[in-house]
């Protein structure tokens, strides 16, 4: 139901997309200032840290939980200004979360357990996904005028195309493939600055993991991403 739900929010998306972007092709050819041939198509790239929401019981948080992002941006202007756009994207992000949750393979299952901060040295799972944000932007940006204030607030779906689970014991280390990783991941976006440096905040609205996924405890394992750090876009 919920992969059902993500492509119906892609055709939503297209629906929406589609119309505007006929719109603002007859827009570019009005003759109306220098504004006719203005876009603020953009590259970005960004970095941040990532918050576990919704951890089970006696989870602790450790290391530094990274978010890597670039891509590109395609603006599609809704007024003559272009102070107003439907921003449509691709990018690639990597994310790590280090926590006290260890996850271990025996066969074909995949085991969840907390365990002490003493036990070992990290635990790690990352993730590798192609990204498709969808903002309305605000800007004061002109044609002439490259430092300007925005904001920039919509949607981020990703599809996981990989996703790994890493053990460091003072004994060695172990890794796997993991499959319990949700592939269809998406969340609300907020970018917002002046000029070089910006804000961006993102939350997940779906898990993480599949939502069958418990510890061996019973408990559920609903973590979602809370994503906090910068973005820097390139004209």
């Amino acid at each position: 139901m919920m992969r059902k739900g993500v492509i119906y929010c892609f055709l939503g998306l297209f629906l929406i997309w589609a119309p505007v972007n006929i719109w603002a092709q007859n827009v570019e050819t009005a003759d109306k200032e220098d504004f006719s041939r203005y876009l603020e198509d953009q590259f970005y790239i960004g970095l941040g840290y990532n918050l576990l929401l919704n951890r089970p019981n006696n989870t602790v948080q450790r290391n530094l939980s990274y978010n890597l992002q670039t891509g590109f941006i395609k603006d599609i202007p809704l007024n003559l200004k272009r102070t107003v756009g439907l921003g449509i994207g691709l990018g690639y992000a990597v994310n790590s979360y280090y926590s006290t949750i260890v996850a271990a393979k025996e066969g074909d299952a995949i085991l969840y357990e907390v365990m002490d901060q003493a036990d070992f040295k990290r635990s790690k799972l990352e993730t590798h996904a192609v990204e498709f944000p969808v903002e309305l932007r605000w800007r004061t940006s002109t044609p002439e005028e490259y430092k300007f204030w925005r904001i920039y607030a919509g949607m981020k779906f990703g599809y996981v195309f990989s996703g790994r689970s890493k053990l460091v014991m003072d004994s060695g280390s172990t890794s796997f493939s993991n499959t319990d990783v949700q592939q269809f991941q998406y969340g609300l976006i907020l970018n917002f600055g002046y000029n070089t440096w910006n804000i961006h905040a993102y939350y997940g609205l779906n898990p993480l993991l599949e939502e069958s996924v418990q510890l061996q405890s019973g408990e559920s394992v609903d973590m979602r991403a809370l994503r906090i750090g910068l973005i820097f876009y390139i004209l």
